[in-house]
Protein backbone atom coordinates (compact mmCIF):
# COMPACT_ATOMS: atom_id res chain seq x y z
CA UNK A 1 0.00 0.00 0.00
CA UNK A 2 1.42 3.58 -1.12
CA UNK A 3 2.26 5.72 2.01
CA UNK A 4 -0.83 7.68 0.38
CA UNK A 5 -3.55 5.54 0.50
CA UNK A 6 -2.26 4.63 3.86
CA UNK A 7 -2.78 7.82 5.16
CA UNK A 8 -6.18 7.82 3.38
CA UNK A 9 -7.25 4.85 5.09
CA UNK A 10 -6.12 6.19 8.54
CA UNK A 11 -8.38 9.69 7.97
CA UNK A 12 -11.03 7.58 6.55
CA UNK A 13 -11.20 4.88 9.72
CA UNK A 14 -10.94 7.67 12.05
CA UNK A 15 -14.11 9.98 10.61
CA UNK A 16 -15.65 7.56 9.83
CA UNK A 17 -15.35 4.69 12.27
CA UNK A 18 -14.35 5.31 15.40
CA UNK A 19 -15.99 9.35 14.54
CA UNK A 20 -12.91 10.79 15.68
CA UNK A 21 -11.19 14.33 14.45
CA UNK A 22 -8.40 14.18 12.52
CA UNK A 23 -4.94 15.70 14.57
CA UNK A 24 -3.18 19.15 13.28
CA UNK A 25 -0.07 16.22 12.35
CA UNK A 26 -2.55 14.31 10.59
CA UNK A 27 -4.29 16.97 8.41
CA UNK A 28 -0.33 18.29 7.77
CA UNK A 29 0.02 15.01 6.18
CA UNK A 30 -2.82 14.55 3.80
CA UNK A 31 -1.89 18.78 3.00
CA UNK A 32 1.40 17.15 1.54
CA UNK A 33 -0.13 14.33 -0.58
CA UNK A 34 0.49 13.92 -4.36
CA UNK A 35 -1.65 16.00 -6.62
CA UNK A 36 -2.38 12.59 -7.99
CA UNK A 37 -3.95 12.09 -5.01
CA UNK A 38 -6.72 14.90 -4.79
CA UNK A 39 -9.09 13.27 -6.19
CA UNK A 40 -8.66 10.53 -3.44
CA UNK A 41 -9.01 13.22 -1.07
CA UNK A 42 -11.63 15.26 -2.22
CA UNK A 43 -14.02 11.28 -2.45
CA UNK A 44 -12.73 10.83 0.90
CA UNK A 45 -14.09 14.11 2.15
CA UNK A 46 -17.49 13.97 0.39
CA UNK A 47 -18.26 10.70 1.57
CA UNK A 48 -17.14 12.20 5.44
CA UNK A 49 -19.81 15.40 4.84
CA UNK A 50 -22.61 13.17 3.82
CA UNK A 51 -21.99 11.22 7.32
CA UNK A 52 -21.21 14.09 9.52
CA UNK A 53 -23.72 16.88 7.95
CA UNK A 54 -26.30 14.63 5.80
CA UNK A 55 -27.41 15.04 2.01
CA UNK A 56 -29.22 18.80 1.89
CA UNK A 57 -27.52 22.11 0.54
CA UNK A 58 -27.34 25.74 2.13
CA UNK A 59 -28.52 28.18 -0.59
CA UNK A 60 -28.12 31.73 1.19
CA UNK A 61 -28.24 35.16 -0.53
CA UNK A 62 -26.07 38.07 0.62
CA UNK A 63 -26.79 42.06 0.28
CA UNK A 64 -24.70 44.41 0.87
CA UNK A 65 -26.23 46.99 2.81
CA UNK A 66 -23.61 49.72 3.35
CA UNK A 67 -20.90 49.53 0.86
CA UNK A 68 -17.48 50.73 0.65
CA UNK A 69 -16.25 53.40 2.71
CA UNK A 70 -15.15 51.38 5.84
CA UNK A 71 -11.99 52.85 7.85
CA UNK A 72 -10.20 49.37 8.36
CA UNK A 73 -7.00 48.34 6.06
CA UNK A 74 -7.75 44.66 4.88
CA UNK A 75 -5.29 44.71 2.22
CA UNK A 76 -7.47 42.10 -0.27
CA UNK A 77 -10.92 44.29 0.39
CA UNK A 78 -12.16 46.69 -2.32
CA UNK A 79 -14.46 48.42 0.35
CA UNK A 80 -11.52 50.11 2.98
CA UNK A 81 -11.34 53.75 2.55
CA UNK A 82 -7.76 53.45 2.84
CA UNK A 83 -7.13 52.40 -0.75
CA UNK A 84 -7.60 53.80 -4.17
CA UNK A 85 -10.96 51.40 -5.49
CA UNK A 86 -13.29 51.90 -8.31
CA UNK A 87 -15.68 51.11 -5.26
CA UNK A 88 -17.18 53.86 -3.54
CA UNK A 89 -18.87 54.64 -0.68
CA UNK A 90 -22.99 54.58 -0.58
CA UNK A 91 -25.44 55.18 2.17
CA UNK A 92 -27.20 52.52 4.51
CA UNK A 93 -29.73 51.32 2.25
CA UNK A 94 -33.61 51.29 2.57
CA UNK A 95 -35.40 49.04 4.35
CA UNK A 96 -37.53 48.84 1.21
CA UNK A 97 -34.85 47.58 -0.46
CA UNK A 98 -33.62 45.14 1.55
CA UNK A 99 -36.65 43.92 1.98
CA UNK A 100 -37.20 43.22 -1.78
CA UNK A 101 -33.90 42.17 -2.09
CA UNK A 102 -34.93 39.37 0.86
CA UNK A 103 -37.75 38.16 -1.42
CA UNK A 104 -35.89 37.93 -4.25
CA UNK A 105 -33.25 35.32 -2.50
CA UNK A 106 -36.41 33.47 -0.80
CA UNK A 107 -37.75 33.16 -4.53
CA UNK A 108 -34.65 30.98 -5.45
CA UNK A 109 -35.35 28.68 -2.89
CA UNK A 110 -32.44 29.60 -0.30
CA UNK A 111 -33.02 29.61 3.24
CA UNK A 112 -30.84 32.09 4.77
CA UNK A 113 -30.40 35.89 3.91
CA UNK A 114 -27.13 37.51 4.77
CA UNK A 115 -27.08 41.69 5.75
CA UNK A 116 -23.42 42.64 5.09
CA UNK A 117 -22.20 46.45 6.40
CA UNK A 118 -18.72 47.29 5.15
CA UNK A 119 -18.07 48.93 8.53
CA UNK A 120 -15.37 49.06 11.68
CA UNK A 121 -18.65 48.09 13.52
CA UNK A 122 -21.94 48.99 14.17
CA UNK A 123 -22.90 52.64 14.96
CA UNK A 124 -25.66 53.50 16.76
CA UNK A 125 -27.83 54.26 13.36
CA UNK A 126 -26.59 50.77 12.43
CA UNK A 127 -27.86 49.12 15.61
CA UNK A 128 -31.50 50.60 15.60
CA UNK A 129 -31.78 49.97 11.50
CA UNK A 130 -30.60 46.50 12.20
CA UNK A 131 -32.58 45.53 15.12
CA UNK A 132 -35.92 47.19 12.99
CA UNK A 133 -34.80 45.33 9.95
CA UNK A 134 -34.10 41.77 11.01
CA UNK A 135 -37.74 40.79 12.53
CA UNK A 136 -39.03 42.26 8.98
CA UNK A 137 -37.33 40.16 6.55
CA UNK A 138 -37.69 37.39 9.15
CA UNK A 139 -41.45 37.99 9.36
CA UNK A 140 -42.14 38.52 5.92
CA UNK A 141 -39.91 36.02 4.12
CA UNK A 142 -39.43 33.54 6.37
CA UNK A 143 -35.56 33.36 5.76
CA UNK A 144 -33.49 33.32 8.25
CA UNK A 145 -31.61 36.48 8.71
CA UNK A 146 -27.60 36.87 9.18
CA UNK A 147 -25.75 39.67 9.67
CA UNK A 148 -22.26 40.59 9.23
CA UNK A 149 -21.47 44.31 10.67
CA UNK A 150 -17.82 43.89 12.09
CA UNK A 151 -16.71 43.64 15.92
CA UNK A 152 -19.23 43.77 18.12
CA UNK A 153 -19.72 44.87 22.21
CA UNK A 154 -21.43 42.42 24.48
CA UNK A 155 -24.74 45.02 24.30
CA UNK A 156 -24.76 44.75 20.59
CA UNK A 157 -24.51 41.22 20.77
CA UNK A 158 -26.96 41.17 23.04
CA UNK A 159 -29.52 43.44 20.71
CA UNK A 160 -28.67 41.10 17.87
CA UNK A 161 -29.72 38.43 19.57
CA UNK A 162 -32.45 39.75 20.82
CA UNK A 163 -33.87 40.59 17.47
CA UNK A 164 -33.75 37.05 16.64
CA UNK A 165 -30.28 37.28 14.21
CA UNK A 166 -29.94 33.45 13.12
CA UNK A 167 -26.06 33.66 12.71
CA UNK A 168 -23.77 36.46 12.76
CA UNK A 169 -20.92 36.44 10.18
CA UNK A 170 -17.02 37.17 10.95
CA UNK A 171 -14.49 35.84 9.95
CA UNK A 172 -11.32 34.93 10.75
CA UNK A 173 -9.83 35.57 7.40
CA UNK A 174 -6.46 34.05 7.69
CA UNK A 175 -4.06 32.36 10.81
CA UNK A 176 -3.27 34.35 14.07
CA UNK A 177 0.24 34.20 13.17
CA UNK A 178 -0.12 35.81 9.40
CA UNK A 179 -2.83 38.43 10.36
CA UNK A 180 -0.88 41.45 10.83
CA UNK A 181 0.79 40.86 7.18
CA UNK A 182 -3.07 41.54 5.95
CA UNK A 183 -4.75 43.80 8.64
CA UNK A 184 -3.59 46.55 10.36
CA UNK A 185 -6.25 48.68 12.09
CA UNK A 186 -7.65 46.16 14.32
CA UNK A 187 -6.55 42.33 15.70
CA UNK A 188 -7.02 39.05 14.94
CA UNK A 189 -7.80 38.83 18.92
CA UNK A 190 -10.28 41.58 18.22
CA UNK A 191 -12.09 39.22 15.66
CA UNK A 192 -11.68 36.73 18.30
CA UNK A 193 -13.42 37.66 21.00
CA UNK A 194 -16.66 38.95 18.27
CA UNK A 195 -17.01 35.34 17.64
CA UNK A 196 -16.80 34.30 21.14
CA UNK A 197 -19.78 36.92 22.17
CA UNK A 198 -21.63 35.78 19.03
CA UNK A 199 -21.72 32.30 20.29
CA UNK A 200 -22.52 33.10 24.02
CA UNK A 201 -25.24 35.13 22.93
CA UNK A 202 -26.98 32.07 21.35
CA UNK A 203 -26.54 33.10 17.94
CA UNK A 204 -24.64 30.91 15.50
CA UNK A 205 -21.21 31.72 14.34
CA UNK A 206 -20.58 32.06 10.52
CA UNK A 207 -16.44 32.25 10.41
CA UNK A 208 -14.79 32.41 6.87
CA UNK A 209 -11.37 32.01 5.76
CA UNK A 210 -9.86 33.72 2.36
CA UNK A 211 -7.08 31.08 0.86
CA UNK A 212 -4.60 32.69 -1.74
CA UNK A 213 -2.95 35.51 0.28
CA UNK A 214 -0.10 34.61 0.80
CA UNK A 215 -0.38 32.53 4.09
CA UNK A 216 1.67 29.38 4.29
CA UNK A 217 0.11 25.80 4.48
CA UNK A 218 1.44 25.72 7.86
CA UNK A 219 -0.84 28.58 7.96
CA UNK A 220 -3.50 27.12 6.70
CA UNK A 221 -3.44 23.95 9.26
CA UNK A 222 -2.91 26.95 11.81
CA UNK A 223 -6.09 28.57 10.83
CA UNK A 224 -7.75 25.10 10.84
CA UNK A 225 -6.99 24.74 14.89
CA UNK A 226 -7.97 28.18 15.05
CA UNK A 227 -11.28 27.93 13.87
CA UNK A 228 -11.97 24.49 15.56
CA UNK A 229 -11.58 26.73 18.52
CA UNK A 230 -14.06 29.54 17.99
CA UNK A 231 -16.41 26.45 17.14
CA UNK A 232 -18.41 27.81 14.35
CA UNK A 233 -21.45 26.35 12.60
CA UNK A 234 -20.95 28.02 9.49
CA UNK A 235 -17.52 28.31 7.54
CA UNK A 236 -17.12 30.20 3.94
CA UNK A 237 -14.38 29.37 2.19
CA UNK A 238 -13.34 32.13 0.34
CA UNK A 239 -10.39 32.20 -2.40
CA UNK A 240 -8.86 35.13 -3.33
CA UNK A 241 -9.85 37.47 -5.99
CA UNK A 242 -7.48 39.69 -6.35
CA UNK A 243 -9.01 43.73 -6.32
CA UNK A 244 -7.92 46.33 -8.09
CA UNK A 245 -6.04 49.03 -6.58
CA UNK A 246 -5.71 46.98 -2.96
CA UNK A 247 -1.90 45.85 -1.81
CA UNK A 248 -2.72 42.19 -2.71
CA UNK A 249 -4.42 43.34 -6.10
CA UNK A 250 -1.85 41.18 -8.32
CA UNK A 251 -1.51 38.26 -6.26
CA UNK A 252 -2.25 35.31 -8.73
CA UNK A 253 -5.78 33.07 -8.20
CA UNK A 254 -5.02 29.95 -6.19
CA UNK A 255 -4.80 26.79 -8.53
CA UNK A 256 -7.91 24.65 -8.91
CA UNK A 257 -6.85 21.43 -8.12
CA UNK A 258 -4.98 23.40 -4.65
CA UNK A 259 -8.54 24.65 -4.67
CA UNK A 260 -9.65 20.89 -4.05
CA UNK A 261 -7.56 20.14 -1.90
CA UNK A 262 -7.84 22.21 0.38
CA UNK A 263 -11.72 22.14 0.03
CA UNK A 264 -11.52 18.61 1.51
CA UNK A 265 -8.82 19.45 4.12
CA UNK A 266 -11.48 22.08 5.84
CA UNK A 267 -14.26 18.98 5.59
CA UNK A 268 -11.82 16.83 7.00
CA UNK A 269 -10.61 18.94 9.78
CA UNK A 270 -14.36 20.02 10.37
CA UNK A 271 -16.16 16.90 9.58
CA UNK A 272 -19.99 18.62 10.86
CA UNK A 273 -19.87 22.12 10.01
CA UNK A 274 -21.53 23.91 7.20
CA UNK A 275 -18.77 24.65 4.67
CA UNK A 276 -19.64 27.56 2.23
CA UNK A 277 -18.75 28.34 -1.16
CA UNK A 278 -18.02 31.74 -1.25
CA UNK A 279 -16.30 34.48 -2.92
CA UNK A 280 -14.28 33.66 -5.70
CA UNK A 281 -15.01 30.12 -6.91
CA UNK A 282 -15.80 31.27 -10.01
CA UNK A 283 -12.57 32.72 -11.05
CA UNK A 284 -10.33 30.05 -9.41
CA UNK A 285 -12.28 26.69 -9.99
CA UNK A 286 -13.97 27.65 -12.97
CA UNK A 287 -15.65 24.66 -14.69
CA UNK A 288 -14.65 22.61 -11.78
CA UNK A 289 -17.14 24.42 -9.53
CA UNK A 290 -18.87 20.87 -9.16
CA UNK A 291 -16.08 18.97 -8.24
CA UNK A 292 -15.70 21.49 -4.76
CA UNK A 293 -19.45 20.32 -4.08
CA UNK A 294 -17.93 16.91 -4.29
CA UNK A 295 -14.88 17.89 -1.85
CA UNK A 296 -16.71 18.40 0.93
CA UNK A 297 -18.90 21.61 0.34
CA UNK A 298 -22.39 21.52 1.64
CA UNK A 299 -23.63 25.50 1.04
CA UNK A 300 -23.11 27.95 -0.99
CA UNK A 301 -23.53 32.02 -2.16
CA UNK A 302 -25.93 32.06 -4.52
CA UNK A 303 -25.82 35.04 -7.31
CA UNK A 304 -23.51 38.31 -6.78
CA UNK A 305 -21.25 38.70 -3.77
CA UNK A 306 -20.46 42.53 -1.92
CA UNK A 307 -18.16 43.66 -4.88
CA UNK A 308 -17.87 41.20 -7.36
CA UNK A 309 -20.10 38.92 -9.91
CA UNK A 310 -21.15 35.64 -8.93
CA UNK A 311 -22.07 33.35 -11.81
CA UNK A 312 -26.51 33.35 -12.38
CA UNK A 313 -28.60 31.85 -9.80
CA UNK A 314 -29.56 29.39 -12.34
CA UNK A 315 -26.23 27.95 -13.18
CA UNK A 316 -26.12 27.10 -9.63
CA UNK A 317 -29.39 25.65 -8.78
CA UNK A 318 -29.11 23.13 -12.30
CA UNK A 319 -25.00 21.81 -10.94
CA UNK A 320 -27.32 20.90 -7.59
CA UNK A 321 -29.92 19.31 -9.61
CA UNK A 322 -27.34 17.26 -11.84
CA UNK A 323 -25.74 16.50 -9.00
CA UNK A 324 -28.87 15.44 -6.91
CA UNK A 325 -27.85 17.52 -4.03
CA UNK A 326 -31.48 18.35 -2.24
CA UNK A 327 -31.75 22.04 -0.95
CA UNK A 328 -32.58 22.32 2.52
CA UNK A 329 -32.04 24.59 5.60
CA UNK A 330 -28.99 23.90 7.67
CA UNK A 331 -28.84 24.46 11.34
CA UNK A 332 -26.18 23.44 14.54
CA UNK A 333 -29.23 25.09 16.55
CA UNK A 334 -31.49 23.22 18.82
Amino acid sequence: MTRARELLTAAGDALLDERRMLSLEELAQLAALPDDAVPSLAALAHEVRLSWAGPNVEVEGILSAKTGGCPEDCHFCSQSAKFDTPVKATPFLDPDEILRAAEETKQLGASEFCIVLAVRGPNPFIMDQLVRIVPLVRDRTGLNVAVSAGILTARQADRLAEAGVHRYNHNLETARSFFGEIVTTHTWDERAATCALVRERGMELCCGVLLGMGETVAQRIELLGQLRDVEPAEVPLNFLNPRPGTPLGDRPFVEPLEAIRWIALFRLALPSVILRYAGGREVTLRELQALGMTAGINALIIGNYLTTLGRSPQDDLQMLDDLRMPIGALSKAI
